[in-house]
């Protein structure tokens, strides 16, 4: 039997390198720079928010601060003896109740657009069907405003005609229609086309990440296929719903010229969507009245922005405490 030489430190097996082993100062310096971007964005956004609020205070003390009738007599649109809370408010219930109909419309069309593209549809006509809502929210407002104010107003009002005969009764279909129909339930019907890309694209990824063995478990238990999706696909995509229907919201808001475009505006307290001069919202008087506004004009129409930034903010507070209650479910328990 031959002697042979013993092993070399480059023959032995290298171990594996150790969990938190010490990192070069090459990776050190990676890690840093990455915590000081990642930081300095996440503070970028709290200036920039921080910002946009000071400057609208600032730029509305002076309407604020301005007696009612010293405002009259500067601004020619802003109606004698009303003090500028009682401006304001109309234009914020006609904001609200825009958007509130917009998401009414839209929500349940996008819930079962999404899940008839994550559930039911074949896949080659799922992804046709998936390319087309993306395409939608790609379309400028303007053109939405275009085809409401030439197409929509005048197919719309046999059906608004309808409604007022058929629930006249009910004050939100109070009659007479107007003709033409610029009224607000045009516009909402506009605006819930315009943010139904934005909650169908969210409800069909939220749907995408149901878990496949809760599908599976209930279809073996024998539920069809409406039961498994209503016991197991909607609960878990909950709060991806409500995180949707919020992200609609915040455009169906803020958006200005498709509501310029077709609602002829009206400035009282009134439910009745179906006739027109009635409601205008903040967003559509703003860009409507800036151009000639005076000096002073500019500094109300800047306090009814304020307006609408808080209700911006309170609307997304209220969605993330919705969404944070659900934050503890999870397809995996």
């Amino acid at each position: 039997m031959s002697a042979t030489s013993p092993p070399t430190a480059a023959d032995r097996p290298q171990p594996a390198p150790r969990r938190g082993a010490r990192r070069t100062p090459r990776d050190h310096g990676a890690n840093r720079a990455f915590r000081l971007v990642s930081t300095g964005s996440g503070v970028l956004i709290l200036v920039v928010l921080a910002a946009v609020a000071v400057f609208l205070v600032v730029q509305a003390w002076p309407a604020i601060s301005t007696p009612s009738d010293e405002l009259a007599d500067a601004v020619s649109w802003f109606p004698q003896d009303t003090s500028l809370l009682e401006f304001i408010g109309p234009l914020v219930f006609g904001t609200l109740l825009a958007s509130a109909l917009a998401l009414v419309i839209a929500v349940p069309l996008a819930i079962g657009i999404a899940l008839f593209i994550s559930h039911y549809a074949p896949r080659r006509l799922a992804q046709a069907l998936g390319y087309a809502v993306d395409l939608l929210a790609a379309i400028p407002s303007v053109v939405y405003g275009l085809w409401g104010a030439i197409v929509l107003v005048g197919f719309v009002h046999p059906i608004w005609v309808w409604l007022a005969d058929v629930l006249g009764w009910f004050p939100l279909f109070a009659g007479p229609a107007s003709d033409p129909s610029r009224v607000l339930l045009t516009a909402s019907v506009v605006l819930a086309v315009m943010i139904l890309p934005i909650v169908t694209a969210v409800c069909r990824e939220v749907f995408l990440q149901t878990p496949k063995l809760h599908e599976e478990a209930a279809l073996a238990l024998g539920a069809t296929r409406w039961e498994m999706v209503r016991t197991a696909v909607l609960p878990f995509a909950l709060s991806g719903i409500v995180s949707g229907a919020m992200l609609g919201l915040g455009r169906a808001l803020g958006e200005t010229m498709a509501v310029l475009m077709i609602l002829s505006p009206g400035f009282v307290y009134s439910f009745a969507v179906l006739q027109a001069g009635k409601q205008q919202t903040i967003a559509a008087n703003i860009a409507a009245q800036y151009p000639e506004a005076p000096p002073l004009g500019v500094n109300t129409l800047i306090a009814t922005g304020l307006a609408l930034f808080v209700i911006t903010m309170v609307v997304n507070m209220a969605a993330r405490a919705i969404v944070a209650r659900r934050k503890d479910f999870s397809g995996a328990n």
